[in-house]
């Protein structure tokens, strides 16, 4: 099983990059959001990977953090989700946008991933409810970066003429780790997993970059009873 590659990028295109591992190429399909956040070719780069086998191909995807992989990982279990539709999904929310969007029962975020309809999206986050929590809580031990590593002495940073322009900045991500501590203490003061995720998924979504106290007090608001 191939877990990580670390590299010089030879090509880069919107879905997938093609990665020099001491002279051995391997082309690593990608969501349109990692694609963007790569270095441009001639540059090292290194991505968590995971390998497709069937009997008559065999597929490498690449993520930035192990925890995109596992969000990956568990979206492709889930019936109608292939790999390709599961960087779609991750492609347009995130791990930490879809993580939230679970949480809250917000499937019409889902929908908006391409070729996702109505029916796959309400699948993903009906099979998928009771599993994000603990995902959540898992975030800020899986956020570990694959970390690009230096060019070796003797690699050429070679530089393919058809390759894409330097990638813009991705979209802002909110912090995983806080969520999964804000959770943590949610959960240590008794709410249940998922109505504590969806009180955290909620305050994370009006204070995206929110440190875990803040994310705590907002979504204790949110929990206490109304009225």
């Amino acid at each position: 099983m191939i877990g990580r590659l670390a590299g010089v990028i030879l090509h880069r295109a919107a879905d997938h990059v093609l990665i020099d591992v001491r002279g051995v190429g391997y082309i690593v399909h990608v969501s349109e959001r990692t694609a963007a956040g790569l270095p441009p070719a001639g540059q090292a780069t290194a991505l968590y990977t995971d390998l497709l086998v069937r009997e008559d191909l065999l597929q490498l995807f690449g993520f930035p953090t192990l925890y995109e992989k596992e969000w990956h990982r568990l979206l492709t279990g889930v019936q109608g989700v292939g790999a390709k539709v599961s960087l779609a999904v991750l492609g347009t929310l995130g791990a930490e946008g879809l993580g939230r969007a679970i949480a809250i029962g917000d499937w019409a975020s889902v929908r908006k991933a391409p070729g996702v309809g109505p029916k796959l999206a309400q699948r993903i986050v009906l099979e998928l409810k009771d599993k994000a929590p603990a995902f959540i809580a898992l975030g800020g031990s899986l956020t570990v970066g694959a970390a690009a590593p230096g060019i070796e002495p003797g690699e050429a940073a070679v530089r393919d003429g058809g390759s894409m322009p330097p990638p813009r900045t991705p979209p802002t991500a909110s912090d995983p780790g806080a969520a999964a501590d804000a959770l943590s203490a949610l959960t240590n003061l008794g709410y249940g997993p998922s109505e504590a995720a969806s009180a955290v998924a909620t305050a994370q979504s009006a204070d995206p970059g929110a440190a875990a106290p803040v994310l705590i007090r907002t979504a204790l608001r949110a929990l206490a009873p109304k009225g």
